[in-house]
């Protein structure tokens, strides 16, 4: 009987106990293998969805960011997570053993936090093991990374409210604390903006509001003659690419490659000005009455509904598929993205448009 005819039949009479279990020790106790251990804890490390998004800002500040870019969106089922940074990179040939049990860069700097211990290589594992997908997009040394993630919401949970803002408190020592609201990736992304506000500037939204923030902080990091004269994008560092790019073409391959997927349509509404940066959330929430904002009209009735922008934004993005339908006939063209407002017992929706010549 070969080998491989040998495995085959272990695992039909034991499963796959025995690529788990190092030693029966009897009476039902087990000593386990290192990998199945390892596993076992990566499963518990993370619970939910905002987890993987503390751990991944986490993540990005031992590769000295000095800013993060996290683009989130969730449609249907799967939530998906794209994040973006100015730190150090990955080596090339490091990119898919960085998800590996215990690989670290921080041999001599393991950091102790208010989340606990990192350092120990099992965050990226962790990530790994509770999603369904965990992948470096593209990195460069010392010139950033891109790193995209898909979770399975019936895997794993999320809170059902990701639209509200936390509320923030200045305390009598001048410093600022998170004190209510959902604890939803927005307070996740608070909480560790607090933390490190004078180190990190971290700015959310969806990938076309991403891709928007990218191409502002790229403009005001590259000069006149880097933005004429740049052949290729690809040559920059990652978050200054999409502020090179000359045509929505290129801005939809450039992104793309990044973990931002965008239609063309939405790349020309883009370099027109017609989707917004977004502002560095811990100062935007500061700024609008050091917290205490509440979610826009309309995502809620008077009942207290909440629909989450992702799905706002999702859905105008069908209504402009739509649109198309009479504005081919009729020589139309949207100007805006199709505003969507909710009252009590409807739903409003209203298409700028502008008249072609």
């Amino acid at each position: 009987m070969s080998d491989d005819d040998l495995l085959g039949f272990i695992e039909s009479v034991s499963g796959d106990a025995h690529l788990r279990v190092e030693e029966d020790l009897g009476n039902g106790f087990v000593r386990l293998r290192t990998a199945e251990a390892e596993r076992r804890q990566a499963k518990h490390d993370i619970r939910t969805v905002e987890d993987i998004i503390i751990e991944v800002l986490r993540n990005a500040r031992d590769a000295d960011a000095g800013a993060i870019f996290l683009a989130t969106v969730r449609e249907g089922d799967f939530r998906s997570i794209t994040v973006i940074d100015n730190g150090s990179g990955i080596p090339e040939h490091l990119r898919d053993r960085i998800f590996e049990p215990r690989v670290t860069s921080k041999l001599d700097s393991m950091t102790m936090d208010t989340w606990g211990v990192h350092g120990r290589g099992m965050a990226l594992y962790s990530i790994k093991c509770n999603s369904v997908s965990a992948s470096v997009l593209d990195s460069q040394v010392n010139g950033g990374s891109s790193i995209a993630i898909v979770v399975d919401g019936n895997e794993l949970g999320e809170r059902t409210d990701q639209s509200t803002l936390p509320e923030v408190e200045r305390q009598d020592d001048g410093r600022y604390m998170v004190m209510r609201g959902p604890h939803n990736i927005a307070r996740t992304v608070a909480e560790f903006s607090v933390e490190y506000r004078h180190d990190v500037e971290v700015y959310v939204g969806s990938p076309a509001e991403i891709a928007a923030t990218l191409i502002e902080y790229g403009r005001h990091r590259l000069s006149d003659k880097q933005l004429l004269f740049c052949d290729n994008p690809r040559e920059l560092p990652i978050c200054l690419r999409l502020a090179a790019c000359v045509d929505a073409s290129e801005l939809v391959q450039c992104a793309e490659m990044i973990g931002l997927g965008l239609s063309e349509r939405t790349a020309h509404r883009i370099l027109h000005a017609q989707i917004a940066p977004q502002k560095v959330l811990i100062e935007k929430i500061i700024k609008n009455g050091q917290g205490q904002q509440k979610s826009p009209d309309i995502f809620k009735d008077n009942r207290g509904l909440k629909i989450a922008p992702e799905d706002i934004e999702s859905f105008s993005r069908h209504l402009e598929d739509a649109f198309e339908l009479i504005a081919g006939r009729y020589y139309l063209s949207l100007s805006k993205m199709p505003k969507v407002s909710i009252t009590k017992n409807s739903i409003h929706v209203r298409f700028d448009f502008d008249k072609d010549v």
